[in-house]
């Protein structure tokens, strides 16, 4: 499957991230967006709040000028990180009244996020869900239809 620049370092990122323990919904250098951009927290100041999907002035500048971070723009982040905080549980925008999960480093808890956020990163790109592994169990004439290889 060919898949874009953006897509393969951005999945590789928050695999390593998973893996590392350096997962945590609630660090804006920790979360999705922080790990796609390097660990980084500048990408917060494009909202005026973690998990909002509404770009404040300085995001809606970046937008406008057709800026993109690490291959994403602005808005494209802010859904990215809005997906996973709700995949991992959490009321948004993320704020200490609004539910959340008891445990947001579980390991459970940050796969639905990473999960959610993979299928949104291959939605963007217009591939088919790289975490989609039920082609894996089609059969025909009591056959594996696909291999690995096709994968």
């Amino acid at each position: 499957m060919n898949t874009s620049n953006r897509l393969e370092l951005a999945i590789k990122k928050l695999y390593n991230a998973f893996h590392n323990n350096e997962l945590h919904p609630e660090c804006c250098m920790q979360c999705a967006v922080g790990n796609i951009l390097d660990n980084k927290d500048s990408w917060k100041h494009l909202s005026d709040h973690h998990g909002a999907l509404e770009l404040n002035y300085l995001g809606s500048v970046h937008q406008n000028l057709g800026r993109k971070f690490n291959g994403y723009t602005p808005l494209e982040l802010l859904q990215i990180e809005a997906t996973f905080l709700k995949a991992c549980g959490y009321q948004l925008p993320l704020h200490y009244k609004n539910k959340k999960p008891k445990h947001p480093t579980d390991k459970d808890v940050l796969f639905n996020g990473l999960s959610a956020v993979i299928t949104y990163l291959c939605e963007l790109d217009g591939v088919s869900n790289v975490m989609d592994y039920t082609k894996l169990f089609e059969v025909s004439n009591e056959k594996p239809r696909y291999t690995l290889d096709e994968m």
